[in-house]
C-alpha cells in the first residue's frame, strides 16, 4: 500500500472535499491531465484502499452513531439535556442553564418515534388496512382464475365487497 508523495498529497486533498479534479491539481499534477488523473487514481487499489482507510478512521471519530444520537435525542425528551444561554442581568450578563423547551422535546420525541415505527398505532392501523386491502386483491385474482360456474358466488361477494370499499375522490351519493 505504498503511496507516491503526490499520490498521498491526492488522499488527503479528495477527503477534505471529495473533488478528484480538485485533489489531483493540488497534489501536482498537470492543469491537462487533472481530470483523467483524478478520476483514474480513483480506480487504483491502492489509493483506494488508503482513502478507505482513511475515511474510516474518521468516521468512527468524528461521526455520531446511531446509540449515540438515540440517546441524546431521549436525554433532551426527558429533559436531561441543558442549554447555557447569556441572560442580561442588570449587573452585566450572566450564564444560566436552560432546560429544553416543550417544543424541544417534542421535536426530540417525534425523532425517536421514527426510529421505532413498529410503536406507532397510527402506522400500526395503516398497516392492517393495507393488509385487508391486499388480501382482498388475492382473492380476486383467485376468484378471477376459478373455472367457470366453480366459484361457489365468490365472483358476487367480490362484486359486493369491492362495491362498499370508498375510492379516493369518491362521494358518497345518497339519494338513490
Amino acid at each position: 500500500m505504498r503511496l507516491t508523495a503526490k499520490q498521498k498529497k491526492f488522499v488527503d486533498s479528495y477527503i477534505a472535499d471529495s473533488n478528484a479534479t480538485k485533489a489531483a491539481l493540488e497534489a501536482g499534477y498537470s492543469k491537462r491531465t487533472a481530470r483523467f488523473v483524478g478520476a483514474e487514481n480513483l480506480t487504483k487499489p491502492n489509493i483506494k484502499a488508503a482513502i478507505d482507510e482513511r475515511m474510516k478512521r474518521l468516521e468512527s471519530d468524528k461521526i455520531a452513531k446511531a446509540a449515540e444520537v438515540l440517546q441524546y435525542f431521549t436525554t433532551v425528551l426527558r429533559g436531561e439535556a441543558k442549554e447555557t444561554i447569556i441572560v442580561s442581568t442588570p449587573d452585566g450578563a450572566e450564564s444560566v442553564e436552560n432546560d429544553p423547551s416543550i417544543k424541544d422535546r417534542m421535536a426530540a420525541g417525534k425523532e425517536l418515534l421514527k426510529r421505532y415505527p413498529a410503536d406507532d398505532r397510527m402506522l400500526g392501523a395503516q398497516i392492517k388496512k393495507l393488509e385487508a386491502e391486499a388480501d382482498i386483491m388475492a382473492a380476486k385474482a383467485s376468484a378471477y382464475r376459478a373455472p367457470e360456474g366453480q366459484d361457489g358466488g365468490l365472483n358476487k361477494l367480490l362484486a359486493a365487497i369491492d362495491e362498499s370499499i370508498p375510492r379516493d375522490g369518491d362521494v358518497n351519493d345518497n339519494s338513490n
